[in-house]
Order: C-alpha cells, then structure tokens, then sequence
C-alpha cells in the first residue's frame, strides 16, 4: 500500500484533493430535489453528488432511512415522478419542440 493509501484509510483524517468546475446537465426536477436535499443536510450541492458517486463506487448505500423519506417528500414537492427505471431513458426535450409545446397552450 503506498503512503497515499494509507492516508485516506485513516478515519477522520483530510483527504486534500483538487476539485474541477464540470458542465454537466441534469434533469430539472432531480436537480431541484438534489439541491434541496443538499440544504436539507446543510451541505453543498458538490459534496452531495461527491459522497453519493463514492458510496456507489462500493455498492453502498449514501442515504439513512431518514434521509430517504426525506427523499421520497423532496421528490413529490417537485414532481420528480421517476426512479432508477428511468435511468438511461431520459429524453430531452429539444428547444424547438419545447417552444411548439409551449405555443400549442
């Protein structure tokens, strides 16, 4: 194990790595659950989405029972009406279609 191992194995012990802006797009109404999930637990919206990738990474699970009821409430209040079914048949609407959708109310 080298020296770098060793220091993250440590509990409670700082792990100093270097963050990067990403660009990423995401669904409107997970985002919106996310970021009041993120106030929800009084933590950035960048260390919820870090501590569910590395929970996930090892087949765990991120969240306590708690946490996901408040889920499930997070999830009603912004109508995100799907679950992990979903994942990888999302389809976005392009901006032109959503513009004809709109013009059709």
């Amino acid at each position: 194990m080298s020296k770098s191992d060793e220091a993250m194995k440590g509990p409670g012990k700082d792990l100093v790595v270097e963050r990067v802006q990403t660009g990423v797009r995401m669904e409107k109404r997970m985002v919106k659950v996310l970021k009041a999930l993120a106030e929800y637990l009084d933590i950035s919206l960048g260390d919820l989405l870090e501590g569910i990738v590395l929970h996930a990474f090892e087949s765990k699970s991120p969240f306590s029972a708690q946490t996901l009821q408040q889920i499930a409430r997070l999830k009603e209040v912004y109508g995100m009406d799907y679950g992990a079914e979903a994942s990888h048949n999302l389809t976005e609407i392009l901006p032109q279609q959503k513009k004809e959708n709109h013009d059709a109310i």
